[in-house]
């Protein structure tokens, strides 16, 4: 009797186990990103906050279309970095079915056509005007991103005689700060939150024909299920908030940063360090 009992205890115990593992959250999650400003601040905030948790965290870079392929296929876990309703809408109509929203990090983002402070121009409807002295140019960024698809758009609407050129946000800025440092006339796509209006003088120009939408909000994504199967990870990741100031100063941290981003997070958090633990249940 005594060893029928310990085989019905032993084989309880592994099917508990078995159970729980079953049911338990994975302690690997991936974070996909692309190289946009906001995105890799928010990114490495939430990588150092999910290792502060236990999880093991790994950081995937993409362009935007392989991100949300990713996150379909469940080859990536999360994208903290979803521009809603009209900059990613797209790839929401593509994938969406696919996807679930976990929550908004950021509810005051805005994306348009951006310009020096000196600049004559305040409407896009005035940019044919000064086309020389713009050299008939749009600075854009990756190909794939809802803002480019948006200034094509604004091209063909407001019958723009402008090239939109196709590069990167870090060659962007790079492009934006050179003809600053020179006093020349530039249009880029651009986009706030960015660590650029805290830099330079810059101003977004008027859209009477609303091809760039209003505000729009960053919302965290995950696999359909994600949250189900991982109900503490996606509490905190709920709970991600960040105001102007919050938002601002963490990738200001960031962008002056003399080491690395994981660095310049740690740096933040110290100095947000209430705000972080509301996010993850540890209030004193």
């Amino acid at each position: 009797m005594k060893f029928k009992t310990l085989l019905t205890i032993f084989a309880a115990a592994i099917l508990l186990g078995a159970c729980g593992q079953g049911k338990g959250e994975k302690k690997s999650i991936s974070i996909a990103y692309v190289n946009w400003s906001e995105g890799i601040a928010i990114t490495h905030l939430t990588k150092v906050i999910l290792e502060n948790q236990g999880y093991e965290v790994k950081l995937m870079n993409a362009d935007l279309a392989p991100v949300f392929a990713s996150l379909s296929r469940k080859k990536a876990d999360v994208f903290m970095d979803t521009w809603l309703p009209v900059t990613m809408k797209d790839y929401m109509d593509q994938y969406g079915d696919k996807l679930e929203e976990l929550g908004t990090v950021y509810d005051e983002a805005r994306i348009g056509l951006v310009v020096p402070d000196y600049v004559t121009a305040n409407s896009i409807e005035e940019l044919n005007k000064y086309k020389t002295k713009f050299d008939k140019k749009i600075v854009g960024i990756d190909a794939g991103a809802g803002i480019m698809r948006a200034t094509d758009k604004a091209i063909k609407e407001y019958k723009l005689d402008f090239e939109l050129q196709t590069s990167s946000g870090p060659a962007m800025t790079a492009s934006l700060k050179k003809a600053i440092d020179q006093k020349e006339w530039v249009v880029v796509t651009g986009w706030t939150p960015h660590w650029m209006f805290n830099r330079f003088n810059l101003k977004i120009l008027k859209d009477p024909k609303g091809i760039y939408g209003e505000k729009e909000k960053l919302e965290v994504i995950a696999w359909k299920g994600f949250a189900e199967q991982n109900p503490k990870v996606a509490e905190i990741l709920k709970k991600i908030k960040l105001s102007n100031e919050e938002i601002s100063s963490l990738m200001a941290e960031i962008e002056n940063s003399a080491t690395n981003e994981e660095d310049a997070v740690k740096g933040w958090i110290k100095e947000n360090q209430s705000l972080v633990d509301s996010w993850t249940n540890e209030e004193k």
